[in-house]
This record gives structure tokens, C-alpha cells and sequence, in this order.
């Protein structure tokens, strides 16, 4: 069955080379109990090795039922030990952190049985050994003699052909050596048992036959195979194969053992996961809280149509970069190149015509909410007040004071964007009269100037006072005076209040953003459409107004008109001296998203086919200030992520070194798993497990850690800024970086894994 044929093996230590096994020869029956006997250095434990496939023979061949192990693999010889050969050691070799029972199974759970058949086997092999009772004990609460009972056990579970005992009675008492010896003696009616002592008594007085070495010969055998047996047994060997959950329950039980160093480690690692979470949650609650700020106050925000518009699409900023990029940085040569200027390289000029009016007249009404055509006409007014008199004010005043076009419904039936986002604290609004509407904050509050421009004065005024408080718009006829071909404005304010010509208007309804509108907290004036019209007709056939047409400078400063202006040219003069105009600006309010899509679209579809100086381009308000937002929120979240990724990189060093500890921590583990058979990639995936759990342990901590963490951070961001709940961890983030966590902690893992997998299991077993 076993024949030893010519073996030799060295060993080479410095400059010294030891010859264990010189030539040796020795054949072996299918069932006897053979004692090798020989001090120490004879080759003894070498000869046991070799025949167990721990070791491997430097020349020679180790012959099983007729078959050769010259060509064997790794693989094969790993199949081997774990299918042919049963081991007995002098220090039982028990895996510590499991039990008993899972130390009996462990063979048969390398070779794949099944967890019924593998538990029914290693309960019998321990029912053999008077230890069922003990199954479910660790080894450390056992007596040696039962712990050698326990190796025997294991042993016989997977039903080897051959028993290799190395010194099994040499931490024993003589009491406890002979109850195992008579064991082994036993196993030995159908077995070949090899047992190797030191113990010649015991040797004679149990072993079929004694074999001696010295210095690596055979020096004598009391029994030789006198003829070649014949076995028409041909050689199979199932491969062994340790499945994930086996390595994770060994990685498992053994860290069970460590739980404080365990716990350490992974709160260790966990800390970068709680930094990137705690950011990731306040990154996800800030884009909600601005997803809800887009839906309910940017919802309505206007797409505002201009004469100028900034041209920021992708394709441009890519040009732009492109355009930057293509010349040589820090160049030798004497030349300066030019460069375009960004901003006008952006700014694209607007040409709104009769045409393109007409277009927006046709526009679907269920999607705008109002509309408003901001025109360039100068509108003067004239306040009175007891302290200071008679002040002019215009629409185009500065100083604190806003003025605005209030934007008309285009369905009088329907909802308009003021009444969507104000509150009416007093009085009502009628855009079709000429007047004003005062816009207040959230506090109630305007600016001085502003008070001061409706003609009032004082830290506090009633809505009373501000409701029936007359204004008068001048009429260009009163307030231009002609001196031959020019005109200079009427500086008697008093008559031109007084005037008969003049148009009273009075603040129709003071106006407050709603409280769920918290981005309308400014203050201002708006004048209804009506007023703007009125001011027109009573200006457009004004004696100035006609002298502007047929005169080809400014008849308010005597300049000369500039064809390129945007500022000095005639169109623009007549504009705001209250001729017939095109609009300078039109801002479109949208119902809502989905209508804003819809006037997108709408917008969109007049460009296609014109050339781009022909194009009429819009600021989409709402992209705008999301984008921004977001963009702001994504830079800073890629920068803070990027930082705490810092600590990741720190733990996955230090999980390498914690695996590395804990391999040499289980050398002997590795040594006794190798003896059972298991693999190199096995050992490597039992210390896989072990960083697999601990990545699992450290990425579950980490969102642990960093939701309660999250608590106190959302009462901080609310006494701070008022918003209630911000940081909310997305349960897609939290998967992620639990993955990131367990891929980091097995990256760490890889080398001191590949290491304990190369260890040698010979060495592995002597390891303490």
C-alpha cells in the first residue's frame, strides 16, 4: 500500500547541510502498527513528515497503492493529507476557539461533507473515544489525555487509510499513555498506524512491528514486507474545499476570543466611515433641504428674457478651457499672446423684436402664472412731506430703495405669482389703476430711503398712514422745460405736484413674503403695469419726446448718439423719455416645475433654425441658483470626503498590521489546518474572513456611531440657521461605505493573508 523508494532530504541551514534521510527504503503493509524508534537527529519525525505530505522529499518517490508522488501538486498533496492521512501530535494540535466537536469535524468540513454527515461522523469518532459527552466543550477545559483523545478523534473522522502519531503518549502520564496506546492499538486491526516515540517499551510491547533509524538509514525492522503485497485499490484522492462560511466561522470563533482588541480595531477603522458619513449626511439633508427650496420658492422663480444673457452652457466653458489650455505653459519665446475675455466670450446680446413679442403672445397660459415686460421709461414722482416738502423720486432711484414692475397675471382667473408667494398685510392690489404696492420683510421693515421716497418720515409708521399717502407722477410736458433745441427737467417740485396735469397714484397694498417663502425677505416698491402704461400714453407725443425723433443727439446732454452704445443711442433716450419701446427685459413666471419644462421647451423651440446672433437666450433663475448651490455642496462634500478618506487609508494600514499580528498569533492554526488539508488560498481566506468581518463590524460602528452623532449636529444646524433636521443619512450611503469599509479592511488584509498562506505548515506546527 505505502512504499518508501529511495529517499533522500536535506535540510541546509547557513553553511551547514544536514542529511535527514539518506536513500532510505521501507515498505508498508494495508494494516499493521509500525513504531519508529532512533534518537534524536535520526530522521524520524522527517521519515512521518514526508509520508504525511507536510514535507516534501528532495529525490526518490513516495508510492501509494502503486501510484507515484513525484508529479504531485500542491493541490494533490493538500487532497492528501486530508483524504489518506489521519494525524495524532504530542501537543493534540487543538484549534483553542472552537469547540471539541468542530474540532473533530474540521477534516471532514475541508473535504466538503455535509453539515448532517460530517456531525453524525465526528459524534461517533468521539462516542470511539469516551468523549461525546465533551463535545461541546473548548479544548482548554479538557485533560491532556482527553485532548489526545480528542486528536484521535479527529483522526479517525474521515476514515483515513493511514494514522501517523508523533510522540502521542509524550505529555502524558504512564496511566494516560496506556489507556491511548491501547486505543491506537485498536485503530491499528484496520489501519496502518506509524507511531513515532522514543519510548521502546512502549513501542515493543504495542506495535506489530518496530522500525530504527540512525543518521537517516534503517538500521532495523522486526517485521519487513518480505514480498510486494498486491492491492487492486487504485489511488483516489477528492479534493478538499473550504467554503467562505467555514473560514468566516473559524475567523469568527477566534475573534470571539479578542472581543476588547476586536471592538478597538474596528471602532479604529470606523472612524474615517464616520467622518464621510456624518459629511454625506449633511451633504444629502442640505441638497433636500435646497430640492425643497427649489420646489416650493424656486418654483416660481422667473426664466428672465434680457437684452444681454450669459451664455454658461457646458460647451462654451469646455472652449473656453480648450481654448486657455492650447499654449505652452511659462513659454521661452519673447511674444504675448491675446486671450479671450471669458465674460464677453459669455455674454450673448439679445435682439428682441415685434416678432419675437408676437411669439410669447402665443405662449400655452395654463404654464405662466404672470408675466411681466420690463420697459426703460423714466417715471417721475413727487412726494410731499411736512418736514422735508417736495422731493422728486423716480423708478430708477438708488439708495437703498428697490423699484420693481409687478409682474400681471396673464389669466385673471387664475392664481398670479403674487398672490402664490405674499401675504396682503393691508389694503388690495388692482394692476389695472396706476400705483404702488410696498414690499416689506419678515420683519416688517424697509429702508429709510424708501420710506422717505413715499414722502414719509419716522421709526414707525401705520399702514394707515402709508395707504393714504398721494403721490404724483410728472408728465414730461411739466417737467421738461425747452430752451431752444434742448430741454432741462423743472426743479419746482411744488408746481409740478400741484399741476393739473399730473397723475396721483397712491400705495395700493403693503405686501409681505409668505412664511414659507423665506427667500422673499426683501423690501422694495412695485408699480402696477397700468401706471407704466398711463405714463406712456401721457409721454409719447410729448413735446420732447417729438424733438428726440427728428434730432440725432441727446437733447437732455447735447451728446452725440453712438451707434454701438447700449447706453447712448436713440432708441434708448426715447425709451425712457416714454415713446413706444420694445422691452428691455421680460421675466416669464412659471405654475410650477413642470410648467417651467413646458416654457423651456416652448422658448427653445424659437431658436431652432436661426443663427446664433439671431437667437433669443434666457437666465433660467431657478437652474441658476440650484446649480450654483449644488455645485457649491458638491465641491465642498468631494473636498471634506477627501480628507476624512485620509483616516481610511490610516486603517486599512493598520488592519494589514492587526492581520499580520493576529497570523502570528494562529501560526499554529495555520500549521494544524494545513496537516487537516486545507489549501493555501483556504488559510488566505480564513484571514480574508477575519478582515471581512472586521470590515462588516467597522462599517455597521461607523453608521451606528455616526447616526447618533447626528443627532446633536442637527440641533447645532438648527440653532444656528433655524432648519430643523438637516443631516439625514441616505440608507444607499450607508450600504456603500459599509463596502468601502469591509473592501478597505480586506485590501489591508491581503499581504499578511498571502503570508500566513505561504507559511510552512512543518514550521507552523512547532510554533508555541
Amino acid at each position: 500500500m505505502l512504499e518508501i523508494k529511495n529517499i533522500s532530504k536535506s535540510y541546509t541551514t547557513g553553511g551547514f547541510t544536514q542529511k535527514a534521510l539518506n536513500k532510505f527504503n521501507l515498505k508498508f503493509r494495508k494494516e499493521e502498527f509500525v513504531s519508529i524508534l532512533g534518537p534524536s537527529g535520526s530522521g524520524k519525525t522527517t521519515l512521518l513528515n514526508i509520508i504525511g505530505g507536510l514535507d516534501h522529499y528532495d529525490s526518490g518517490d513516495l508510492i501509494i497503492n502503486g501510484s507515484s508522488t513525484k508529479s504531485f501538486t500542491d493541490k494533490e498533496w493538500d487532497a492528501y493529507r486530508n483524504n489518506c492521512i489521519g494525524f495524532i501530535f504530542q501537543s493534540y494540535n487543538l484549534i483553542g476557539h472552537i469547540s471539541i466537536l468542530e474540532n473533530v469535524e474540521m477534516g471532514m468540513t475541508l473535504s466538503g461533507e455535509s453539515s448532517k454527515t460530517k456531525r453524525k461522523k465526528a459524534l461517533d469518532a468521539l462516542e470511539k473515544v469516551g468523549l461525546k459527552e465533551h463535545a461541546h466543550k473548548k479544548p482548554n477545559q479538557l485533560s491532556g489525555g482527553q485532548m489526545q483523545r480528542v486528536a484521535i478523534a479527529r483522526a479517525l473522522a474521515t476514515n483515513p487509510d493511514i494514522i501517523l502519531a508523533d510522540e502521542p503518549t509524550g505529555a502524558l502520564d504512564s496511566k494516560t499513555s496506556k489507556q491511548i496506546m491501547e486505543l491506537i492499538k485498536d485503530i491499528s486491526k484496520n489501519k496502518l498506524v506509524i507511531m513515532v516515540t522514543h519510548n521502546r517499551q512502549l513501542a515493543e510491547e504495542y506495535s506489530t512491528r518496530v522500525v530504527e533509524l540512525r543518521d537517516g538509514h534503517l538500521v532495523k525492522d522486526t517485521n519487513p514486507v518480505a514480498n510486494e503485497e498486491k492491492n487492486e485499490k487504485k489511488l483516489k484522492i477528492k479534493k478538499t474545499a473550504m467554503n467562505f462560511l467555514t473560514a468566516l466561522n473559524l475567523s469568527f470563533n477566534n475573534i470571539k476570543t479578542k472581543k476588547g482588541r476586536t471592538y478597538l480595531t474596528a471602532f479604529a477603522s470606523s472612524i474615517g466611515i464616520i467622518g464621510i458619513a456624518l459629511i454625506l449626511s449633511l451633504s444629502n439633508g442640505f441638497q433636500i433641504e435646497i430640492d425643497n427650496f427649489e420646489k416650493t420658492s424656486l418654483s416660481e422663480a422667473p426664466i428672465i428674457i434680457s437684452e444681454q444673457a450669459m451664455d454658461i452652457d457646458k460647451e462654451t466653458m469646455m472652449s473656453i478651457q480648450k481654448t486657455k489650455n492650447s499654449k505652452k505653459e511659462y513659454p521661452d519665446d519673447k511674444n504675448v499672446y491675446i486671450l479671450d475675455d471669458i465674460i464677453q466670450t459669455m455674454v450673448h446680446t439679445n435682439i428682441i423684436t415685434q416678432d419675437y413679442l408676437n411669439y410669447l403672445k402665443n405662449i400655452d397660459k395654463e404654464n405662466v402664472a404672470s408675466i411681466s415686460y420690463q420697459k426703460s421709461t423714466g417715471i417721475n414722482i413727487v412726494n410731499y412731506n411736512e418736514e422735508k416738502g417736495y422731493n422728486l423720486v423716480s423708478n430708477n432711484s438708488r439708495g437703498g430703495a428697490s423699484w420693481t414692475l409687478l409682474p400681471s397675471k396673464v389669466d385673471e382667473n387664475a392664481t398670479g405669482i403674487i398672490e402664490n408667494n405674499y401675504d396682503i398685510l393691508a389694503g388690495s392690489i388692482n394692476d389695472n389703476e396706476p400705483g404702488l404696492i410696498l414690499i416689506v420683510d419678515n420683519r416688517n421693515q424697509i429702508y429709510s430711503s424708501t420710506l422717505e421716497q413715499l414722502g414719509l418720515s419716522g421709526d414707525k409708521v401705520s399702514f394707515k398712514d402709508i395707504l393714504s399717502k398721494e403721490l404724483k407722477v410728472i408728465v414730461n410736458d411739466d417737467y421738461y422745460n425747452k430752451i431752444g433745441d434742448y430741454f432741462i427737467p423743472n426743479k419746482n417740485y411744488e408746481e409740478l405736484y400741484n399741476s393739473e396735469n399730473s397723475i396721483p397714484i397712491k400705495v395700493q397694498a403693503i405686501i409681505r413674503g409668505k412664511e414659507d417663502k423665506k427667500f422673499l425677505s426683501g423690501n422694495g416698491i412695485a408699480y402696477t403695469n397700468s401706471l407704466v402704461e398711463k405714463v406712456i400714453e401721457s409721454n409719447k407725443n410729448s413735446e420732447i419726446v417729438k424733438t428726440q425723433k427728428i434730432k440725432d443727439y441727446n437733447v437732455l446732454t447735447n451728446q452725440k448718439f453712438e451707434a454701438e452704445s447700449k447706453t447712448n443711442n436713440k432708441e434708448t433716450i426715447l425709451g425712457y423719455l416714454g415713446a413706444e419701446s420694445i422691452p428691455v427685459a421680460i421675466s416669464i413666471y412659471p405654475n410650477n416645475f413642470e410648467a417651467k419644462d413646458n416654457i423651456l421647451e416652448y422658448l427653445d423651440d424659437y431658436n431652432i433654425g436661426k443663427k446664433d446672433d439671431d437667437k433669443i437666450k434666457y437666465i433660467d433663475m431657478a437652474n441658476m441658483i440650484s446649480s450654483l448651490s449644488g455645485n457649491i455642496m458638491n465641491a465642498i462634500t468631494i473636498v471634506l470626503i477627501a480628507f476624512s478618506s485620509i483616516s481610511l487609508v490610516v486603517s486599512s494600514i493598520m488592519i494589514g498590521i492587526i492581520t499580520y499580528i493576529s497570523v502570528l498569533e494562529r501560526t499554529k492554526e495555520i500549521g494544524i489546518l494545513r496537516a487537516l488539508g486545507a489549501r493555501k488560498k483556504d488559510v488566505k481566506r480564513v484571514f480574508n474572513a477575519e478582515t471581512f468581518i472586521i470590515g462588516i463590524l467597522s462599517g455597521f460602528l461607523g453608521i451606528v456611531i455616526a447616526r447618533l452623532l447626528i443627532i446633536p449636529t442637527n440641533i447645532i444646524i438648527e440653532n444656528i440657521s433655524e432648519l430643523p433636521n438637516v443631516a439625514k443619512l441616505n440608507a444607499i450611503h450607508a450600504i456603500i461605505l459599509v463596502v468601502i469599509s469591509v473592501t478597505l479592511t480586506i485590501i489591508g488584509g491581503l499581504i499578511p493573508a498571502s503570508i500566513a498562506s505561504k507559511k510552512d505548515p512543518v514550521e507552523a506546527l512547532r510554533t508555541e
